[in-house]
């Protein structure tokens, strides 16, 4: 397990309560994990904008699969990407939208354009990404085993 260091964090009262109420929304059991989040999101989101290092990111995407060609384009797309395809997923949403899930995972700067490319095209109806960091092997090696009962507090 990784040492952990305690610092001090000085701020505003106002700032400090809503802090708090923001980490009993969330469930946090106290600041330290919060603040730790808090640090792992931002440096996965610079890295992201900077398209630095490697990243995960789930690209959602609703289309009208009538369209004439689309489907066929975007399993084309996804097909020339094999390495950085993860995994995808396809729902039909009714008679003619589906929605389709794809997973990449790959060095920012790759997993942005192909996410904004299958974004872009033409009949895409809307979509979005989320990107995530790729856990480093020092994070993985301090995570404990996962649970084989659920959470209490599930």
């Amino acid at each position: 397990m990784a040492k952990l260091v305690r610092f001090g964090v000085a701020m505003e009262e106002s700032l400090l309560k809503e802090f708090d109420r923001y980490i009993r929304r969330k469930g946090y059991r106290n600041r330290s994990e919060a603040i730790r989040d808090l640090a792992r999101n931002s440096m996965v989101q610079e890295a992201w904008e900077q398209e630095k290092g490697e990243v995960i990111a789930a690209v959602a995407l609703v289309y009208d699969h009538e369209k004439r060609g689309l489907a066929d384009r975007l399993t084309d797309l996804q097909h020339h990407a094999v390495p950085m395809i993860v995994s995808t997923l396809h729902v039909h949403l009714d008679e003619r939208h589906c929605l389709e899930v794809v997973v990449l995972r790959g060095k920012a700067s790759l997993v942005r354009k192909l996410a904004s490319n299958l974004l872009a095209i033409k009949g895409v109806l809307h979509g979005g990404i989320i990107a995530t960091g790729v856990p480093s092997s020092e994070e993985i090696s301090q995570s404990p085993p996962p649970s084989k009962h659920l959470h209490p507090d599930l």
